[in-house]
C-alpha cells in the first residue's frame, strides 16, 4: 500500500469538509434545497474520505513532542553540545577554588 497517498488524503480531509459545508450552505442560501435535507451528505463525505485513507494505507499522524525541553537529558546536549548536567535550585555548580561555595 502507498502510505504517502494515505497521508495526503488524511491531510486534505479538513479542506474537503470545509468546501462541502460551504457548498451545502450556498445551496441552502440560494433556496434550492434546505440545509436540513442535505446535512447527511457531510457524513457520507467523511465516510468516503476514511475509506480512501484506509485503502491507501494511511496511518494516523504521529503525536508531536511536548517541546525541545521535554526531558532533563538530551535537550541540553542537543542545543549546547555539552553533556554536563544543567544546574537549577539546590544543584549549583562549584565555584572558585576547592569546590566550596562561599
Amino acid at each position: 500500500m502507498n502510505t504517502k497517498a494515505g497521508t495526503y488524503i488524511q491531510a486534505i480531509r479538513g479542506p474537503v469538509l470545509l468546501v462541502t459545508i460551504g457548498v451545502l450552505f450556498a445551496i441552502h442560501q440560494a433556496g434550492i434545497i434546505s440545509f436540513s435535507r442535505t446535512w447527511p451528505l457531510l457524513i457520507i463525505v467523511i465516510g468516503v474520505m476514511k475509506l480512501l485513507e484506509r485503502s491507501m494505507g494511511g496511518q494516523p499522524l504521529p503525536a508531536q513532542p511536548a517541546g525541545p525541553y521535554s526531558s532533563q537529558t538530551g535537550a541540553h546536549e542537543q542545543y549546547t553540545g555539552r553533556t554536563e548536567p544543567r544546574y537549577s535550585g539546590t544543584n549549583v555548580p562549584p565555584s572558585g577554588s576547592g569546590g566550596t561555595n562561599a
